[in-house]
């Protein structure tokens, strides 16, 4: 595909609440549940304008996927938001239960997720949201990398009937995908053709496997870099197409090296051609910083990724 990467960076809690609001003037049943989260979810801008379709049930995020539950049941199309940490930590049995296993219509948005909260510390820090939710049966988990992609992801989500997680950043990103791009539940889209080594990817860290990509270019390497925003259901026949066509993967996510994007990603390369696979992720519990010295500090920077990809190269 042709890419420009933008240097303006964009919050892409806005593209969701934008497009949030475009699908509320649409359609009556779209509604906005919150848990004391108005303005750092910004929903408040769909309060403004329709108060009655934002419900606040207060620090209560176990009661607010329920009665996401309850709502998707009665008809609506609820759009559950709240920081991700909490979210998904303080509610994993409810979404399991009351919204993967009733297979309701609920669509769950957790913001600020990742190390958005750098400097709130662990107790801030989601980086086991993707683990806890694609093992769930049934949920359909998407991490959007720049504004473009959170505002299709919204609108496929409320398109598809089903549960679904949408993992979204306050950190500022690129866009790094054309007005014309269209994205699909459970499809990948390269960024970048290689033939070398493959950089596959998601949300806040597209950006730097791109940067990655140059650098790696300018020593002639040849790296492909895959955009995977769908981690379940995953697209198998990409993963499989950069295991048989380069010399080996590394994966790169806002997340914990146990569980996530790059746990997928093994799982399906070691059933159906293995190959050589470098998880690039956080260790474990991260300290307080900002998002972009995290990031950094654990090697998901354009200089960290490249020399994980001539590592792959080199074993």
């Amino acid at each position: 595909m042709s890419l420009t990467v933008s240097t303006e960076l964009f919050d892409c809690r806005e593209a969701f609440t934008d497009t949030l609001l475009e699908l509320a003037a649409e359609d009556d049943r779209v509604i906005a549940v919150v848990n004391d989260s108005v303005g750092s979810t910004k929903i408040s801008k769909l309060a403004a304008v329709m108060p009655e379709r934002v419900i606040n049930v207060g620090i209560a995020e176990q009661n607010m996927v329920g009665i996401g539950a309850g709502l998707a049941n009665g008809g609506k199309i609820p759009f559950v938001s709240g920081a991700s940490p909490f979210l998904t930590a303080r509610a994993l049995e409810q979404i399991k239960v009351d919204a993967a296993y009733t297979q309701a219509n609920v669509k769950l948005v957790g913001v600020s997720s990742g190390v958005a909260y750098g400097e709130l510390g662990p107790t801030h820090h989601s980086i086991e949201d993707i683990a806890w939710t694609r093992a769930i049966d049934g949920l359909t988990v998407v991490v959007p990398a720049d504004p473009v992609e959170t505002s299709q992801a919204i609108r496929a989500a409320y398109e598809t009937e089903g549960p679904i997680f949408i993992r979204t950043s306050r950190i500022g990103v690129p866009v790094v995908h054309p007005d014309d791009y269209r994205f699909q539940i459970g499809r990948a889209v390269r960024l970048r053709e290689g033939n070398d080594v493959t950089i596959i990817t998601n949300g806040v860290v597209v950006t730097r496997a791109l940067q990655a990509a140059d650098l790696l270019g300018a020593d002639g390497i040849s790296a492909r870099v895959v955009n995977m925003a769908t981690v379940s259901p995953i697209d198998r026949d990409e993963i499989v197409a950069a295991a048989r066509e380069t010399g080996g993967i590394v994966t790169a996510e806002e997340h914990h090296v146990r569980g996530g994007l790059g746990g997928a990603v093994a799982e399906v390369v070691v059933a159906e051609h293995p190959a050589r696979v470098r998880i690039v992720g956080f260790p474990g519990f991260c300290p307080t910083g900002s998002p972009t010295f995290l990031l950094d500090r654990f090697g998901m920077d354009g200089r960290g990724l490249a020399a994980a990809a001539r590592e792959v190269l080199e074993s």
